[in-house]
């Protein structure tokens, strides 16, 4: 469960039932009213979907991120007797909703990608199965979560494939909300980070964090020097020391003459960064110290990353540009109703968007995969429940009748992102815009045959 446990004027609780959308009630209360939102529980009679209709403009994949968190907050989508009055006050419901909601969780199914799992225009990344009334509700929490997560995790991962062996740190916590700095770090280490700045992340989710000193330190010494023997006496030779308050070269020298040879590494956070590390790696070898590592910082992407890979640097460290929009763009990601029953115990009934621009497929989808050699070629989806005789299915169960039954651990999704991403071709990993590598379509057989 999801404990929000805070001090003086905000309650603790263990609920998530009001982080939706006003227009999700007033929906669910007009299904109550006329009987539609809870019929028909023994069979599913609604079926919604999770997709993106389009990567981000020159995006060749994305990376599937939040589902760990998401789960525990289905679970917890529920209301105490209070929210339930204020819903009514507030004229959101009527009686019978609020009746409705006392006793409201989450009991249906839900099918989705592995988290870590690549993506493409048209995958069904999630799908959720049970009453109309449970469904739609979940719409807002589902796309918050995805979205936020997914769009930190696709940005992470074109760094990482940048970086190539070059270890990254996350260090984006004072750019973002204090609670999207947490998610933020795990969605970057899922996707390859190597570490995080966020203690909160490292506790919650086991992340290894990093960290020693910024320029407020050096600069609250009588010299640089002093900041330097603190600094080492505190955490030993071993650490990392920030060189360019006042002079990046004078600041080097004075690093290896505090911490000797043994010197951890040097961090450089301003200016030409391949010509700095340049001269740093020169500098450093002259004066004895060929094994302390170069760590970059300053507004670094996979864009920069790239620029820097034939610089002697030896790991970077990330943080507004993973965090926050200014180096993602967002997933898009919706969630579209793809089949209703229209009475109790009657078929579903496929619908779809038709609106221009927006043309969606529906019918509940199930996606399949198909390989050559280790490398992904195709995915498409089917919806008349007649699996293929190719492919390998992509969805898994994660909710059986309201309970989680999937929760890996994280350096499980870690290492499931780190082979998905080993399955896409060199070209569709290269950070330069391009078309997705795939667009995931309604199978033909027609055409495959």
């Amino acid at each position: 469960m999801v404990r929000l446990t805070t001090t003086r004027s905000v309650t603790v609780t263990d609920r998530t039932g009001l982080l939706t959308d006003r227009y999700e009630l007033t929906m669910l209360d007009s299904w109550v009213r006329d009987g539609s939102a809870d019929q028909n529980r023994a069979q599913h009679s609604a079926v919604f979907e999770v997709f993106a209709r389009r990567l981000p403009e020159g995006r060749r994949y994305g990376v599937l991120a939040g589902l760990g968190r998401l789960l525990p907050l289905v679970e917890a989508f529920t209301f105490d007797s209070d929210e339930v009055a204020w819903l009514q006050a507030e004229g959101v419901i009527g009686e019978q909703t609020a009746d409705y909601l006392r006793d409201f969780r989450f009991r249906g199914d839900i099918d989705a990608y592995p988290e870590g799992d690549l993506y493409f225009p048209g995958s069904p990344v999630l799908t959720v199965r049970g009453t109309l009334g449970e469904c739609v509700v979940l719409e807002t929490l589902v796309l918050s979560v995805l979205n936020h997560d997914t769009a930190i995790a696709s940005a992470a991962a074109r760094m990482v494939v940048a970086a190539g062996d070059r270890p990254i740190i996350e260090m984006g916590g004072r750019r973002t909300h204090e609670q999207a700095a947490i998610a933020t770090a795990r969605a970057a280490y899922l996707a390859g980070f190597a570490s995080t700045s966020n203690l909160a992340a490292g506790r919650r989710y086991g992340i290894p964090t990093v960290g020693t000193a910024a320029h407020a330190f050096t600069l609250a010494h009588r010299s640089e020097e002093a900041a330097f023997r603190s600094q080492v006496d505190a955490l030993g030779a071993g650490t990392t020391l920030l060189v360019d308050t006042y002079d990046i070269a004078e600041g080097i020298r004075t690093a290896v003459r505090v911490a000797g040879p043994a010197l951890g590494a040097v961090r450089i956070d301003s200016g030409d960064l391949a010509d700095e590390a340049a001269k740093a790696r020169v500098l450093l070898d002259e004066l004895g110290a060929p094994d302390t590592r170069i760590v970059a910082t300053s507004d670094l992407d996979e864009f920069v990353i790239t620029a820097l890979a034939d610089a002697p640097i030896d790991g970077y460290g990330v943080g507004t540009r993973v965090a926050t929009g200014s180096g993602h763009p967002t997933a898009s990601m919706v969630y579209k109703l793809v089949a209703v029953s229209d009475a109790v115990g009657g078929p579903l009934r496929t619908v779809s968007k038709k609106s221009k621009d927006k043309v969606s497929v529906g019918g509940h989808k199930t996606a399949f995969r198909e390989y050559d050699d280790g490398r992904l070629v195709r995915e498409y989806f089917i919806t008349d429940g007649a699996l293929p005789d190719r492919g390998k299915p992509v969805q898994v169960p994660v909710i059986r009748a309201g309970e989680v039954v999937h929760s890996p651990g994280i350096e499980e999704v870690r290492a499931f992102t780190a082979a998905a991403l080993r399955t896409l071709p060199a070209e569709a990993l290269s950070v330069a815009a391009g078309t997705p590598y795939l667009t995931v379509t309604l199978d033909n057989p027609e055409e495959t045959a």
